[in-house]
């Protein structure tokens, strides 16, 4: 029974450093295959995720070393083993950026079926339409996707949806491929201009990373880089939301603010008060909250992966806002939760919250559903009246690096508890 033990009513004030980004790491480790040479990288997050992967990794035959906790020294000169497959990596959704690795340097890669948090269907038709279009055969064969090719080619990719996870896989795929690879409909998302800025650290040629047109000359070899991964926007926009619904002040410190413009707007909006340097932003929620109307888009929109904060917030402040998840269907599940704690959010279609503001949430015993959802459950409970625990915290520990520490470093009374003695004495210290 491993669960955070927290008592809300206290405004989060201080200071917090973000850590590397884990979307960005995720593709930059699987791309970092593509070299002999060793690739040295910093500010890679600690969390469940990269572990995972590079555990995938090391079962292939890459040499992982940790330098430290965040930085990791990596040669895939001997990659003996082009099957990646076994229960832990089925855990992950990023599992499936080694087939763009794989099938870009070997030309066959064999990858189990990602998995990742359950917030509704994430096909992998443009990744597979991606590959296809390089020349790889795709067939998926006992739960395994299955890519192979005589010769990869450069060829001109139109993205029926803007997907991260397709337009990094083909990029991978693409960057050693004979020709030019033009993809349109590109995501312009910050982790894959992080991805493109690392291969081309490594002589790769991809031009256009950031706008909706994507250009991969391919090269005859890439070379060892050293490269830092850019700070995490969503554990950064997770914190500046964790000021507001506490009506705390807090700093984020290690971030890149151009990344977090869609998110500083809506929380001015609500009549927080941002104050923005180079590196940081503050956040000061010293008046009360207006309502506001939200819709998660591709970047530079509102991120999907900060609606559920944005929704716990949006829970308590004066009049009525509407949520619309244009993303993916079946990400409003931790509403139940937050009804517990007393909110008032009606659900329709699957696709959008109608929430109608309450003066406060009062403390439950709460489930985590996934990644993002587990987040705003903690921070919900946070600026709860009395004690909430939040179980299945292991879906947190996916993308959060020490976020228990970091809460209780901005004075959150939150624990990791292991038993109901361990809670009774959070209570009894806590008082």
């Amino acid at each position: 029974m491993r669960q955070y033990a927290i008592k809300g009513g206290n405004p989060l004030v201080g200071e917090v450093e973000i850590g590397g980004a884990k979307n960005a790491a995720l593709g930059i480790l699987a791309a970092s295959i593509l070299t002999d040479d060793p690739v040295i990288i910093e500010n890679m997050p600690d969390v469940n995720d990269t572990n995972v992967l590079l555990e995938a990794m090391q079962e292939i035959g890459v040499k992982v070393e940790r330098i430290d906790r965040h930085t990791v020294r990596i040669c895939s000169a001997l990659v003996n083993k082009l099957v990646v497959e076994g229960e832990f990596v089925r855990k992950i959704r990023a599992s499936y950026y080694l087939l763009g690795a794989l099938l870009g340097k070997k030309h066959h890669a064999e990858v189990v079926l990602p998995g990742g948090c359950a917030i509704g269907s994430r096909p992998i038709d443009q990744h597979i339409k991606g590959f296809k279009a390089l020349g790889a055969s795709v067939s998926i064969e006992h739960g395994l996707i299955i890519t192979d090719a005589e010769t990869l080619t450069g060829s001109h990719i139109y993205m029926d949806v803007v997907s991260v996870g397709a337009t990094m896989n083909v990029i991978m795929a693409a960057v050693l491929a004979e020709g030019t690879t033009i993809i349109e409909n590109a995501a312009k998302e910050p982790h894959v201009v992080d991805l493109a800025n690392f291969l081309n650290s490594m002589g790769a040629n991809i031009k256009g990373a950031g706008t909706d047109v994507i250009r991969v000359k391919g090269v005859t070899r890439l070379h060892g880089t050293e490269y830092m991964i850019i700070p995490d926007q969503i554990e950064a926009g997770t914190f500046m939301f964790a000021a507001a619904i506490t009506k705390g002040d807090v700093t984020v410190r290690n971030v890149i603010p151009k990344h977090l413009e869609s998110i500083t707007a809506k929380l001015r909006e609500i009549d927080c008060e941002i104050e923005e340097t180079d590196d940081a932003v503050r956040v000061v929620a010293s008046k009360p909250l207006k309502h506001t109307q939200v819709k998660t888009l591709p970047y530079p929109g509102f991120p999907t992966d900060m609606q559920p904060q944005i929704t716990a917030t949006l829970a308590l402040t004066e009049g009525t806002s509407i949520v619309t998840e244009s993303i993916f269907e079946n990400r409003f599940k931790y509403v139940d939760e937050l009804a517990r704690m007393g909110a008032d959010i009606k659900v329709v279609d699957g696709s959008a919250a109608i929430i109608t503001g309450i003066p406060k949430y009062t403390g439950a015993a709460l489930t985590a559903p996934d990644l993002r959802a587990g987040a705003a459950l903690v921070l919900a409970a946070l600026a709860a009246e009395g004690y909430s625990t939040v179980d299945d915290i292991h879906f947190i520990e996916r993308g959060y690096e020490n976020f228990d520490g970091k809460l209780r470093g901005l004075g959150g009374q939150i624990e990791l508890v292991e038993s109901e003695r361990d809670f009774r004495k959070f209570q009894m210290k806590i008082g």
